[in-house]
């Protein structure tokens, strides 16, 4: 694969990221909050700390 096509592949499945979090936060009425920017960076790696990242457990009273 030439490097163009990769890089273009790539932003595009980043892209196409960002806007699949965006999209669930507001059907599901959770707040993306930084994980659209964070998975338009990072791509899968982003995907999963919007599903499994806890905010909670970073409060400590």
């Amino acid at each position: 694969m030439e490097p163009q096509a990769f890089l273009a592949a790539t932003l595009v499945a980043h892209v196409g990221f960002a806007i699949f979090v965006t999209a669930h936060g507001h059907l599901t009425g959770r707040d993306p909050g930084k994980w659209p920017f964070v998975t338009l960076a990072f791509g899968l790696a982003g995907i999963a700390a919007y599903f499994f990242y806890d905010e909670s457990a970073d409060s400590s009273p």
